[in-house]
């Protein structure tokens, strides 16, 4: 049976979960009320709006499982300091004369190999502090190289991003990462001198703010790389010879490796219990977004979105990046706006000329336009990372959509205009 809800009732209940996200409310609360509330007022009955609801977190169960699995290697490379290992010899590499740009590869790295971004930039953040303080950078700058590099590493990284994009558009992982990259290293450049214009505004850095607690043993350069490494290569299994290992393998597997090579195998059960904790709110998070989603995509408002960026004079390849955008915006998480906007209209990017591959890509770089807006946890954590208030943290928003809005500009030329990845 057809069910269409209409845009308006749609567009009302993500509106309110937004209100509720706002308010405070948790986010996978909010965005299940909100998808209640959408069907009903978008003409279904209570049973109907139930069944779209369970429908669409059944949609994304897949995705769900891949997370979970992620975070074996999260919590490997978090918990092992195999991540604070990659930060160090990064910057050490590059010295204080280039700080800004080390910390940006230094974040754009670690989120690349998997790293949750708001945890990267706090394990980045001692050692930018304490750089900062040295150089007398402002507490502005070395934030938006660590966020800015965080955004770059997102989209090429084996994160919940590209896993749901992968999952929506029926892709490879790999071939999503790959996507990622040359937007991504663009957009790592563009940190930096965005960053480096920011080096004498704001607050700085003092002394009594640093972390004297740096002795902790970290295992070495090589043994750091091993995990990661691993799941990459079992990754790329697929596009070079055909064989193909689902990253619900892949990435715990490389983790586990990893945590041999380091000789820390007798912590493993703590590091996974780790690396739940820090994929559970996300799991739970994409349960509530496949609510919302179930009802969007049963409803008109993709239909509304190409009338609207048609009349304005845009084609309808947009609707990937724009959908990304919109929906990060919403949800102020890259995770839950690239869930939405992929689960929602992938069917409709799926009949333009654009790639699956090109559409996902388009979507992932808009995902990370607006993910830091101060209703999400990200401003905060980013925030507290550098002991920033959220008065001067309010100052970074436009810099930081600066450097999402050039990776989804790059990308939609790349992938929507040219285009590469023509299937």
């Amino acid at each position: 049976m057809n069910i269409e809800i209409s845009a308006i009732g749609a567009i009302i209940g993500l509106i309110i979960a937004i209100i509720l996200i706002l308010r405070q409310v948790p986010p996978v609360y909010s965005l299940m009320l909100g998808a209640l509330l959408g069907g009903l007022i978008g003409g279904l009955g209570v049973s109907e709006t139930v069944e779209q609801m369970i429908g669409g977190a059944a949609d994304i169960m897949p995705s769900v499982l891949r997370v979970l699995g992620a975070g074996v290697l999260a919590g490997i490379l978090i918990e092992s300091g195999a991540a604070a290992k990659l930060a160090s010899s990064i910057v050490e590499l590059f010295g204080e004369k280039r700080a800004l740009l080390a910390l940006t590869i230094a974040t754009m790295i670690l989120t690349a190999v998997g790293v949750f971004v708001d945890v990267a930039v706090i394990t980045v953040s001692p050692i930018a502090l304490l750089i900062a303080s040295k150089t007398k950078i402002s507490r502005l700058s070395i934030l938006l190289a660590m966020v800015g590099g965080g955004k770059s590493g997102n989209v090429i990284s084996p994160n919940p991003n590209t896993i749901v994009l992968s999952d929506a558009f029926r892709s490879s992982l790999i071939d999503i990462m790959l996507a990622g990259v040359i937007p991504g290293i663009i957009g790592m450049f563009a940190t930096y001198f965005v960053a480096k214009r920011l080096v004498n505004k704001g607050s700085k850095i003092q002394n009594e703010e640093l972390d004297d607690n740096n002795n902790k043993r970290l295992p070495s350069l090589v043994n750091s790389l091993i995990g990661p490494l691993v799941a990459i290569i079992l990754l790329t299994l697929r596009p070079l010879f055909g064989v193909d290992i689902d990253p619900i393998i892949a990435l715990p597997l490389g983790g586990l490796i990893g945590v041999i090579f380091m000789g820390k195998v007798r912590y493993t059960v703590s590091y996974l219990k780790i690396g739940l904790d820090k994929m559970a709110p996300v799991a739970i998070l994409l349960i509530g977004t496949g609510t919302i989603a179930g009802i969007i995509q049963n409803s008109s408002i993709d239909k509304l979105l190409i009338h609207s960026l048609e009349s304005i004079g845009l084609p309808s390849l947009a609707l990937a990046p724009f959908s990304g955008i919109l929906m990060s915006a919403a949800t102020a998480s890259t995770t839950a706006g690239a869930t939405v906007a992929s689960n929602v209209f992938a069917p409709t990017l799926l009949q333009t000329n654009v790639s699956a591959i090109g559409s996902a890509a388009m979507i992932n770089s808009g995902s990370t336009v607006l993910d830091h807006m101060p209703h999400g946890s990200f401003f905060h954590a980013t925030a507290g990372s550098v002991n920033m208030n959220a008065k001067e943290r309010m100052k970074l928003i436009p810099y930081e959509s600066l450097v999402g809005l050039i990776i989804v500009i790059i990308s939609t030329i790349i992938y929507g205009i040219i285009p590469l990845f023509l299937q």
